[in-house]
């Protein structure tokens, strides 16, 4: 494809990393497009049929009344008017309590603390703390693309370490080539894991930073359902000896708190890595609206938030194991997260699926039953939690009707 009369003077001026001459001329259709459509298409088709959504990666309910009260007495503060810039002492101060409370974490927050406008900023700032041209970022794959988007943005490229079960959902270190481990800067992780519901032990952290060490390379962890820990107490990367000295832990106020769409997280370990981010995030945006930042604060100093959260999907978690167990599907109770990532059937009556894509389409077309499909490191489906029930009750007649729709589909594994 290149550049014709239809198309706007300017368009072979797009830089290449996001397909220069030939920008917005792919028929490509991305997963959650077709997933988007494939909904759509279900509803017109059946309207009488409730769609059991599955999909949705984000938390169902509002945050908790004393921090939207927050939210409210702050907006009206005239000191809370102007930019936060990187961010505002008192939810520095907040986050560090946070993480000695939860994690016996001392942190300095005027120098191992910065704030971000969500974690999603965070991972699209990091490549440009430390890659250049060349320059490799090694991430698991399946997982969240936005660093290895933004070092291919820089010239850099992207390593991928596939999760595997018969490792348990770890990357294999001791894998990867030796060419190109001198030639990576990041190491980019993600636990507990979005989509496996794998958690680190601290014998894997210790592995990661003895990796880090010998090569040279910087970690940046994903703490970001770390408060959805099911299988103990949350662990953090930094409470692990030697962590703050190869990297930093991303936060994230939305999955533990409830505060999915007030884009606030924290970024926290080694001073000079969190410098050199802020140094970067300065030159990028001009800080979080401050009214949310104390707003945060005030929900970071009530622990009972998240616990409330993780009892809830926790629960709702288990239903969902039961009433997939009982169509066949090979599901166990993830060690975290709010997501159930489970091996996609072969094929049902008269249907078979070539990749879990094939088969998340047909779940959503024949029975209006909605997840999303993984196909990075073998078939899988990953189901959330989140939909919207208003009570136990709710949850349970949802559980049935799921049950209901997919036992009739006999389902092959």
């Amino acid at each position: 494809m290149s550049a014709n009369s239809n198309d706007p003077w300017f368009q072979s001026l797009f830089a290449e990393r996001i397909g220069g001459v030939n920008y917005g001329k792919s028929t490509k259709i991305y997963k959650f497009e077709k997933i988007k459509r494939a909904k759509r298409a279900a509803l017109a088709a059946h309207p009488e049929r409730q769609l059991l959504d599955f999909g949705i990666g984000e938390n169902d309910d509002l945050a908790a009344p004393l921090v939207r009260e927050a939210l409210k007495r702050e907006v009206d503060k005239v000191e809370n008017r102007g930019y936060a810039d990187n961010g505002i002492l008192d939810y520095k101060e907040a986050a560090a309590h946070f993480m000695a409370h939860t994690f016996d974490v001392q942190l300095d927050p005027a120098t191992e603390i910065n704030h971000c406008i969500g974690s999603k900023p965070a991972y699209a700032m990091f490549p440009a703390v430390f890659i250049n041209p060349g320059d490799i970022t090694l991430m698991t794959v399946p997982g969240y693309p936005v660093a290895g988007t933004h070092t291919e943005y820089y010239g850099g490229k992207v390593h991928r370490l596939p999760l595997l079960p018969e490792n348990n959902f770890y990357p294999d270190l001791d894998g990867i080539p030796q060419e190109i481990r001198e030639k990576a800067k990041l190491l980019v992780i993600n636990y507990p894991n979005s989509p496996t519901g794998q958690t680190a032990t601290r014998d894997f952290y210790k592995k990661v930073i003895d990796f880090a060490k010998k090569n040279q390379i910087v970690v940046v962890q994903d703490a970001a359902h770390i408060m959805l820990s099911y299988d103990g107490p949350p662990l953090s990367f930094l409470q692990v000896e030697g962590a703050r000295e190869v990297g930093v832990e991303v936060h994230s106020m939305s999955k533990g708190f409830n505060m999915i769409g007030w884009r606030l997280g924290f970024v926290a370990g080694h001073p000079k890595i969190v410098q050199a981010f802020a140094d970067v995030k300065d030159n990028s945006d001009s800080g979080q609206f401050m009214a949310i930042q104390q707003a945060a604060a005030e929900a970071l100093r009530h622990p009972e938030i998240p616990q409330e959260v993780k009892r809830k999907y926790q629960r709702r978690l288990q239903k969902l194991v039961a009433a997939l167990k009982q169509v066949g599907f090979q599901a166990a109770m993830p060690n975290g997260t709010y997501f159930l990532y489970a091996k996609t059937p072969k094929s049902c009556t008269g249907q078979v699926f070539a990749n879990a894509e094939e088969a998340s389409q047909f779940l959503i077309t024949e029975q209006s039953v909605c997840c999303v499909p993984w196909d990075d490191a073998g078939a899988y489906l990953r189901f959330s939690v989140t939909y919207t029930a208003n009570s136990e009750a709710e949850e349970d007649a949802l559980m049935k009707e799921t049950a209901s729709r997919l036992g009739k589909l006999q389902l092959v594994f």
